[in-house]
């Protein structure tokens, strides 16, 4: 089903090399998980990571993970929650397989080291968040479930002693002649026992890279989360799905209108619990809303919040838990206590200022049941994949689940269908690369646009302009390096901002598209969710001359990973 486009990142060509069966890009719950099932079945496994092996995304998890633990709760009711959640755009089959998979997984978690918070008598703690029902929200340490799962999975890989790439910013996918995976290239930020660009060659890559929260000036996302999984799958000619859908997190901690990069979160589990938004005047403006208040999905949350502030003319809203009280505050929110007063707030005694922020992306490479993506040999599980189970808005709490039952899909597919060969030998690389960088302040410019244009509201108007001024970015690369020969330098900085446009253009290209608003896409000139033209994914490839081939399915069902692409396609 892939179309390879040849394109690939302006770097030197890789001068070491490590041989593996299987290489995971990643190192949150979905690549650790994947690793571990992997290497546990005898496979030679390597682990590739940006930063340091715990530096990704799952350690910044503040509520937990959820799934069916608690007396009464069952996999059907949570099934329901996530497609009342995903309006109309999960596949309900995927999600099924989450729910009823998600116990075991999280208690295989536990096996694997993880201690969540606990009663007297040993039972789980569950809380609740926006979109359950019911409370089935497992944590630890209070509000560090990210960061007590990130630490079991690292011992756990440690102990197996899988061999790590730390600091490393995954280029692109090595294939062979025939098209199908054989590795990945990397640069190594000068640290460890490799420098520079190198590779690794293997029969079956993983991409657990995250998330692209980056390509905004504000989100909760840590430094490292640019995209580099999608944009590398599109380069190698995969498809990406539902990308339109940007979760923004309602209740983020407002540093000032001019605040950039990752914002600390103030997780939803603090209005399970009991917390209430405010405007100025103290009034409950969610109220009247949603049947659950402040406890309704989040894109409906977000909206009520944005819409609040346009009301009254500010640039933030409130979220009030000084009935807590001190005690509580500490033992069970202790994270987020210590953020706000290192702001200089005291959620016990002042409300808490609050406002939306890029928080997870619901679209992604586009898979099917095994993780398996429109390339042969390429995986991608946890936030850079579309496995059809978060639809147009995640429900709270189930990506960190996600990633783990689909890592272990992924592992069981790799492992029961895995040749017994060595990897192919991948087609040389390139000596003139035949794709621009951006220079490093392009960053800037990219997330300004998007922020604009593409964040919280969206509209026909503000999206066609950031497309335009997206799209003038791209053809000054391109123009200078087809006129002049000239890119800017190869580097991380250089490289990511070339990533970040790359998720830019096909972000506002879906957006654009869909005239309505579904989930966490709002599009104020089309107020109204249109089932009967819109109940459908947008669907993005990459031509091998760098427009966007992109097509809508012809129901809210994705076509196999396997068939030929359909025949719809319009050329951007």
């Amino acid at each position: 089903m892939t179309t390879a486009t040849g394109i690939r990142l302006h770097a030197p060509a890789p001068g070491w090399s490590i041989d593996a069966d299987v290489v995971v890009v990643g190192s949150g719950v979905a690549g650790l998980t994947a690793a571990l099932r992997c290497a546990s079945a005898g496979l030679s496994t390597v682990v590739v990571t940006k930063a340091r092996l715990d530096d990704g995304s799952t350690r910044w998890a503040q509520g937990g993970i959820a799934a069916a633990l608690g007396e009464g709760d069952t996999p059907e009711q949570h099934l329901d929650d996530t497609l009342v959640a995903g309006a109309g755009l999960c596949d309900e089959d995927a999600v099924r397989l989450l729910v009823t998979e998600g116990p075991d997984a999280v208690r295989r978690l536990i096996a694997t080291g993880a201690r969540f918070d606990t009663d007297a008598g040993g039972t789980i703690e569950l809380t609740r968040e926006g979109g359950h029902h019911r409370r089935r929200i497992a944590h630890a340490g209070g509000d560090a479930t990210g960061a007590e799962i990130s630490r079991a999975l690292n011992e756990a890989v440690r102990e197996a002693g899988i061999r790590t790439v730390e600091n490393a910013l995954v280029l692109d996918l090595l294939t062979d002649a025939e098209g199908r995976t054989a590795g990945v290239s990397l640069h190594v930020m000068g640290e460890g026992q490799h420098d520079g660009v190198g590779a690794v060659h293997a029969r079956a890559v993983v991409l657990a890279t995250g998330g692209m929260g980056q390509v905004f000036s504000a989100t909760t996302n840590p430094s490292v989360s640019t995209g580099d999984g999608v944009a590398l799958a599109l380069r190698a000619g995969a498809e990406i799905s539902d990308i339109e859908f940007v979760q923004f997190h309602p209740t983020v901690l407002f540093l000032g209108t001019d605040a950039e990069g990752q914002q600390p979160l103030v997780s939803e589990a603090v209005r399970g619990e009991g917390a209430h938004l405010v405007d100025a005047d103290g009034v409950r403006f969610m109220v009247g809303q949603h049947e659950l208040a402040e406890l309704a999905p989040r894109d409906i949350v977000a909206k009520g919040i944005t819409r609040r502030m346009l009301e009254q003319g500010t640039s933030h809203m409130y979220l009030d838990a000084r009935h807590f009280g001190a005690e509580m505050w500490e033992h069970r929110f202790p994270t987020i206590l210590a953020a706000c007063r290192a702001h200089g707030i005291d959620p016990v005694t002042e409300p808490i200022p609050v406002a939306p922020a890029a928080h997870y992306a619901s679209g992604g490479i586009r898979t099917d049941r095994h993780g398996r993506t429109t390339v042969p040999g390429l995986y991608a599980c946890g936030e850079v994949a579309c496995t059809g189970v978060h639809g147009a808005n995640r429900l709270a709490s189930n990506s960190l689940l996600e990633g783990l039952v689909y890592a272990e899909r992924i592992a069981e597919d790799i492992t029961s269908g895995l040749p017994a060969a060595a990897a192919p030998a991948p087609v040389p690389h390139p000596e003139v690369p035949p794709h621009p960088l951006l220079p490093a302040e392009a960053r800037l410019a990219i997330q300004r646009i998007m922020t604009e244009g593409a964040g919280v509201l969206r509209s026909a108007e503000s999206l066609a302009k950031a497309a335009q001024e997206i799209e003038a970015i791209h053809a000054a690369a391109r123009g200078a390096l087809a006129e002049h020969g000239k890119t800017a330098e190869p580097g991380v900085d250089t490289w990511e901002s070339t990533n970040l446009l790359c998720v830019a253009r096909i972000l506002v290209t879906a957006a654009l598209r869909r005239a309505e608003t579904r989930g966490c896409h709002w599009r104020e000139d089309h107020a109204d969710r249109d089932d009967a033209t819109w109940r459908r994914h947008i669907v993005v490839r990459l031509n091998p001359d760098r427009t966007l081939a992109v097509h809508t399915t012809e129901s809210a069902l994705f076509p196999p990973t396997t068939e030929p692409a359909p025949t719809t396609q319009e050329q951007q």
